[in-house]
C-alpha cells in the first residue's frame, strides 16, 4: 500500500520531540512515506543536541516565507478548486475564537494552510497527521480543506486539553480521519469534548521507548543524587520540586539535585537556587544529547517529577526502563504507566509536605528503590514498547487511509 503522508508540527523538531522523531523513523520503518513539514524552525534555545540537526535538514519549513510564493500558492488552490477554497473560508471563520486578535491570527492560520496544501500536492502527500493540535491544528484542519486531503490528530496532556473551547477541539475531532490519544485520560476528554458518533475513531496509542536490556543499576546505601529532565516550563512545577529539594538538603548534605533541560523559566529557577541558599547542590547542564543523558541516568537514585499537567511522559517511561525510581504526581495519565507503590510512588500535585516525604522515602530505602525499579522496568518493556506502539499506529493508518 502506497501510503504518502505528512507529519504536520507547529516547532520541529525540538529538543523535547524525540518521542516524534522516533515515531516518524519507525512509521518509515513499516514501509510508510513521512515526510515532517514544520510551521517555523525551533528557537535556538530548543534546538536541543547534534541528534535533531539531521531532521531539521530534512524536514520542510513554512516560515518565513516570500509574499510571492505565498500568493501564488492561494492563487493556485483558488483558481484550480474555486468551491473548496470558499469551503476553506467558511470553515476558518466558523471554527474561529471569538474577538479580532483571534480572527487575525486565522488569517495566519489560513495563510500557513495555503503552503501545507501546496506542498502536500507538489509531493504527492494525501494525508496530514499533526501532534499537539493546538494552533498547528487550525493549520491542518484548514489544508485538509484547501487541499482536498484527510487528516488526523495526536492528542497529549496539555495545550488543547486545557482550553478545548478557545482550539476548537469538538471540530478538530469531528473532522479527523481518526484521533491518536497518548492515553486513557485524554481519551477521555476527546470523548467529554466530541459527539458520541465519533467516539470510534478515537484510538489510545502510546508514546513509546525501545526496551533495553542494561542490566539493572544496584541500588544500595541512601540515595544521593536526584534527577528532573525536561523543559523549565510554568507547567512542570519546577519551582515545588525545589522547594521539596530545600527541605531535604537542609538535613542531608550530600544530596544532589541535576535539573538537565531548559526554557524560559531558567532564570527564576536559578534564582530561587540562590535564594534558598542551594547554590552547588542543584546543576543546570541544559539540554544533554541522548548519550549524555545516559550518563545522568545511571547515576541517578531517583527521579522526580512535579508537573501540573501531563500525557503518559516519555522521559518518565526512559527513567523506569533505566532502572531509576520515580515520583511522579498523581495526574491525568500518569497512573496509567506509575503504579504507586509498585512501579513509582505517586504524590498529590502540588503538595510540597507530600513530594518532600516520597523523596524522602525512597532516599532512605535502597530496598524499596531497587523493588520498584524492577517492577518499572516490566512495566515499561510490557506496555509501553516504540515498537507495539508504532505498529498500532501503522495499522490505524493503512486501515484508515486504505
Amino acid at each position: 500500500m502506497n501510503i504518502r503522508l505528512a507529519y504536520l508540527c507547529g516547532e520541529y523538531p525540538r529538543a523535547t520531540d524525540t518521542f516524534i522523531q522516533r515515531e516518524v523513523a519507525a512509521l518509515r520503518l513499516a514501509d510508510l512515506h513521512v515526510e515532517t513539514i514544520s510551521v517555523r524552525r525551533p528557537a535556538t534555545l530548543e534546538q536541543g543536541s547534534e541528534e535533531q540537526r539531521q531532521e531539521r535538514e530534512n524536514t520542510h519549513y513554512l516560515l518565513p516565507c516570500s509574499l510571492w510564493l505565498l500568493l501564488a500558492a492561494h492563487f493556485h488552490l483558488l483558481c484550480s478548486t474555486p468551491g473548496r477554497y470558499l469551503q476553506a473560508v467558511r470553515l476558518a471563520l466558523t471554527v474561529r475564537a471569538p474577538g479580532i486578535r483571534c480572527l487575525m491570527y486565522q488569517l495566519f492560520y489560513f495563510a500557513e494552510a495555503g503552503l501545507v496544501a501546496r506542498r502536500m500536492h507538489e509531493r504527492g502527500l494525501t494525508h496530514i497527521h499533526n501532534h499537539a493540535p493546538d494552533a498547528s491544528g487550525y493549520v491542518t484542519m484548514l489544508a485538509a480543506r484547501l487541499g482536498g486531503l484527510t487528516y488526523s490528530l495526536t492528542l497529549h496532556g496539555f495545550g488543547i486539553l486545557s482550553e478545548p473551547s478557545r482550539w476548537r477541539l469538538r471540530e478538530k475531532i469531528e473532522g479527523s480521519l481518526f484521533t491518536i490519544c497518548v492515553s486513557q485520560h485524554a481519551r477521555s476528554q476527546a470523548m467529554l469534548w466530541s459527539n458520541r458518533a465519533h467516539w470510534t475513531k478515537l484510538h489510545v496509542v502510546h508514546c513509546g521507548i525501545m526496551p533495553t536490556a542494561e542490566p539493572l543499576p544496584i541500588h544500595d546505601g541512601r540515595g544521593k543524587r536526584v534527577l528532573f529532565i525536561g523543559r523549565f516550563d510554568h507547567v512542570k512545577g519546577l519551582p515545588l520540586l525545589l522547594e521539596a529539594f530545600a527541605v531535604i538538603a537542609s538535613q542531608d548534605k550530600e544530596v544532589h539535585l541535576d535539573l538537565v533541560g531548559d526554557g524560559p523559566e531558567r532564570r527564576d529557577l536559578e534564582r530561587l537556587v540562590q535564594k534558598k541558599g542551594l547554590t552547588g547542590r542543584v546543576s543546570f547542564p541544559g539540554y544533554r544529547s541522548q548519550a549524555e543523558l545516559r550518563e545522568y541516568f545511571a547515576r541517578a537514585d531517583l527521579f522526580v517529577m512535579t508537573s501540573f499537567a501531563e500525557g503518559i511522559p516519555v522521559v518518565l517511561m526512559e527513567a523506569m526502563a533505566k532502572g531509576v525510581p520515580v515520583v511522579a504526581p498523581r495526574i491525568t495519565g500518569i497512573p496509567e504507566l506509575v503504579e504507586h507503590g509498585i512501579s513509582g510512588l505517586l504524590t498529590t500535585p502540588g503538595d510540597v509536605d507530600d513530594l518532600v516525604s516520597g523523596m524522602e522515602r525512597l532516599l532512605a530505602d535502597a530496598d524499596l528503590r531497587a523493588a520498584l525499579a524492577a517492577e518499572a522496568r516490566k512495566t515499561v518493556a510490557a506496555k509501553f514498547s516504540l515498537t507495539t506502539e508504532t505498529g498500532r499506529l501503522s495499522k490505524i493508518f493503512q486501515i484508515s487511509l486504505s
